[in-house]
C-alpha cells in the first residue's frame, strides 16, 4: 500500500516542481534569439505560475553605467503613464538604496521590498509615498538581471494584498531566474540590425530644468527623443530623468559615476546620451543640459562585444580582429598559438552567430555605419547624412 502524503508536503513537492518548470521554461525561452519585448512576454507569462504578481516593469540598464536606457511595463501597470515623472523622482534622485542602479553597484541580486525595510527598519518611499499609495501595491520584487559579469537590466514584479508578500522561496526563484532574464535580455538586444541608416542629424540637447521638467530643446531634439522610444513605453522621460538624476547626483559628489549612457533606439540605431549640471556665475545650478549623439563605433563595440558573452580571452582576440589584425600578429600580440587563436575564433563565430572574420565586422562593427560607407563626410568627419535612393 503507497504511503500517505500529508496534504502539506504534497503542496510543497507541487511547489519545487512548478518552480523547477518555470526556470527551465525561461532558461530555453532565454536562448531563442526573442526580440526583447516578446522575450519578456513569454518570461513573465512563466513565471506568473510559480510566481504570481499583480504587474512588472523591466528596465534596460548601461551595462558600464548601470542607468536606465528604457523600460516595458506588463500587467496592471501596462498603459500606465499618469505618475511616470513622479516615479523616476523616487527611483532616480532620492539616493534610494534600493534604486537598481545602487543594488546593481552593490552586488545584490534580488530583494523583497516588505522583507527588506523590516530587516533595516527603515521605510521606503517609493513604495509608501507611490506603489502602495497609488496602485495598492502591497510588496515589491527587485531583481538585478545579472548573467555573472554583465549587468542587462532590472525588473520589478508587484503585489497587491490578495498576493502577500514575497516570501524567501520566491526570492531564492527569482535570485535563479535573474542569469536567464539577462541572457534574454542580451540577446534581445541583438535581435534586429538597424533599418536603413537615417540621416546624419547631428547632436541634439535637451535642457531639463530644476522642475525635472524639459525646458528647451534643439531644432532636431524631438526626432533623437522619438528614437528614444521603446515598443511598449510611449514616453522618454525614464532615460532623461535617469541621467539628470546621476548628473545632480555626480555633481553634488554623491556619486563618482558620470551620467552617460548607451541606448538602442527603436530604430535599431545606437545612440550615446550624456548629461551634465549647468551653473550660472553666482553659483546656483538647477538646469541639467542632456546630449544625444549616434553613437561611434568605438563607444558601443565593448557592449556589443560583451552581449556575445565572450570570455575575457576572447574579447581580447574579437577586438584585435575588428582592428584588421590577422592570425599570426593576434598571436604575438597576445602571447598565444595560431592554433589557439584560431579556437577562439571558433567560439567567437558560434556565439555571434557568423561564419567568418567578414560576418563577424558587418556583426559587430558596422550594423549601423555600413549604409553611409561611401556616402561621404560632413565637416564635423562623421558620415554626412544618406541621400535618399
Amino acid at each position: 500500500m503507497a504511503p500517505v502524503v500529508p496534504p502539506s508536503h504534497t503542496g510543497w513537492v507541487n511547489r519545487v516542481l512548478t518552480q523547477q518548470r518555470v526556470l527551465r521554461d525561461v532558461e530555453v525561452v532565454a536562448r531563442a534569439g526573442l526580440p526583447t519585448v516578446e522575450f519578456l512576454g513569454e518570461a513573465l507569462t512563466s513565471m506568473e505560475r510559480a510566481v504570481p504578481h499583480a504587474g512588472a516593469c523591466v528596465a534596460h540598464l548601461d551595462p558600464t553605467t548601470h542607468l536606465n536606457t528604457g523600460a516595458h511595463k506588463f500587467g496592471s501597470v501596462k498603459g500606465t503613464r499618469d505618475r511616470d515623472r513622479e516615479w523616476a523622482e523616487l527611483e532616480f534622485l532620492s539616493g534610494d538604496p534600493t534604486a537598481m542602479a545602487e543594488l546593481a553597484h552593490a552586488g545584490v541580486t534580488v530583494v523583497g521590498m516588505a522583507s527588506w525595510t523590516r530587516r533595516h527598519g527603515l521605510t521606503s518611499p517609493r513604495m509608501t509615498e507611490f506603489m502602495t499609495a497609488h496602485y495598492g501595491y502591497v510588496d515589491e520584487a527587485r531583481i538585478v538581471l545579472r548573467d555573472g559579469r554583465e549587468v542587462w537590466g532590472g525588473m520589478s514584479l508587484m503585489r497587491l494584498p490578495e498576493h502577500g508578500e514575497f516570501d524567501d522561496d520566491d526570492l531564492a526563484l527569482l535570485g535563479q531566474l535573474a542569469a536567464p532574464l539577462a541572457l534574454g535580455m542580451r540577446t534581445g538586444l541583438l535581435a534586429r540590425l538597424a533599418e536603413s541608416a537615417p540621416a546624419a542629424v547631428g547632436p541634439a540637447v535637451v535642457i531639463v530644468g530644476a522642475d525635472d521638467r524639459i525646458h528647451q530643446v534643439s531644432d532636431n531634439a524631438e526626432e533623437r527623443l522619438a528614437d528614444l522610444l521603446s515598443a511598449s513605453v510611449d514616453e522618454p522621460m525614464g532615460t532623461i530623468a535617469s541621467l539628470v538624476g546621476a548628473a545632480r547626483r555626480y555633481a553634488a559628489g554623491d556619486s563618482g559615476r558620470p551620467a552617460r549612457c548607451r541606448v538602442r533606439g527603436r530604430s535599431g540605431i545606437w545612440l550615446v546620451l550624456h548629461a551634465t549640471t549647468l551653473s550660472n556665475r553666482a553659483g546656483g545650478t538647477g538646469d541639467v543640459v542632456v546630449s544625444i549623439d549616434e553613437a561611434r563605433p568605438p563607444e558601443i563595440l565593448p557592449l556589443v562585444v560583451a552581449a556575445f558573452d565572450l570570455t575575457p580571452r576572447e574579447r581580447d582576440v574579437a577586438f584585435l580582429v575588428l582592428q584588421g589584425v590577422d592570425t599570426k600578429e593576434i598571436a604575438a600580440r597576445l602571447h598565444l598559438s595560431a592554433y589557439t587563436v584560431q579556437d577562439h575564433l571558433k567560439s567567437i563565430f558560434d556565439k555571434a552567430g557568423v561564419r567568418s572574420r567578414r560576418e563577424l565586422m558587418a556583426r559587430i562593427w558596422f550594423d549601423q555605419y555600413v549604409p553611409r560607407v561611401g556616402g561621404g563626410l560632413a565637416p564635423d568627419g562623421w558620415f554626412a547624412s544618406v541621400s535618399p535612393s
